[in-house]
């Protein structure tokens, strides 16, 4: 059996495909790869099923050996990569020999690597897929050095003829995303909803695979030393309790503090927060590849 023996992961390395949709009736959220795209990109460049999984890498810092002779490709964020001392370009399918060594550098642009190999990483699958759910600890756990995955086989199909596909960077400054008005859009004000198509946000630390935290600028200090507050925004109109119901990827949901919430690929699959505007599919695998502090504007849909 092929393989690939994992030697460092950098900050998290899970296994991911493209999810286990229809489950959320009873409790199981769909999961999967944050920056779809990137993934689906990657399979077609080694010839395999656009659903095969892969590594989803965050920022980077990931090394693996590989076994045998296997093509392979890497997709999403920007930055170096390295075949043994050999300068390797992403977006491009590329042959490993055995022994060599894939090292995967910090990325300049970009949050999230998916390394794809031809017949995909074959660990077993869980209701499905092969995805790690990181809020229900569903799937494979997250990679650790010294870890074994096994690859699936020769998947019948030849590897396309593309000498470059013209991929761009991810954006490192302000980032545009369309979306629609929520199902609870008539819980706010006016005003906030206003704000909330206007308003430059900014991604917060507290930002993962479940949701990208937002926040406003700063309102200023009215002392020397004084640390500025958050300002309050998106001021509900009804304040009353809203009782759990269905969430999905891309639904903005507001906490009691005003601050919006979008949620990723590993949301839970109720909520109690009202969702102010549900961003568009088209536009949420960015999220996938936004870093903290980096500006972010909604436009409607």
């Amino acid at each position: 059996m092929n393989v690939l023996h994992v030697l460092n992961t950098g900050p998290l390395a899970l296994v991911q495909d493209l999810g286990r949709p229809g489950l959320a009736a009873v409790g199981v959220g769909r999961s999967g790869a944050l920056d779809r795209g990137a993934l689906r990109l990657g399979n077609r460049l080694v010839g395999n099923d656009e659903g095969e999984a892969g590594v989803e890498v965050l920022l980077g810092g990931f090394e693996a050996r590989f076994e045998h002779d296997t093509w392979f490709a890497v997709t999403g964020a920007a930055g170096p990569l390295l075949l043994d001392d050999r300068e390797v370009d992403a977006h491009l399918a590329v042959r490993a020999s055995p022994g060599q060594v894939l090292c995967i550098g910090m990325a300049t642009s970009g949050a999230r690597w998916y390394l794809v190999v031809r017949g995909g990483v074959a660990v077993a699958p869980v209701l499905g897929s092969r995805s790690r759910d990181t809020l229900a600890g569903l799937g494979p756990s997250p990679l650790r050095a010294g870890d074994v995955l096994p690859l699936g086989e020769h998947p019948g199909s030849d590897l396309p003829l593309l000498d470059f596909v013209p991929v761009a960077d991810p954006v490192q400054g302000a980032v545009e995303v369309r979306a629609h008005l929520g199902p609870r859009a008539d819980w706010f004000t006016p005003a906030a909803l206003d704000a909330f198509f206007t308003i430059e946000w900014r991604v917060a630390a507290e930002s993962d695979r479940i949701g990208v935290r937002l926040e406003a600028a700063r309102a200023p200090a009215h002392a020397a030393g004084v640390r500025p507050h958050p300002m309050p925004l998106l001021e509900r109109a009804v304040t009353r309790e809203l009782p759990s119901e269905p969430m999905v990827a891309g639904a903005v949901q507001v906490s009691p503090d005003g601050r919006p919430t979008v949620l990723l690929a590993d949301h839970p699959v109720t909520g109690g927060y009202p969702v102010v505007a549900v961003v568009s599919d088209a536009s949420l695998d960015a999220f996938a590849q936004l870093r903290p502090g980096q500006p972010v504007t909604f436009r409607h849909a």
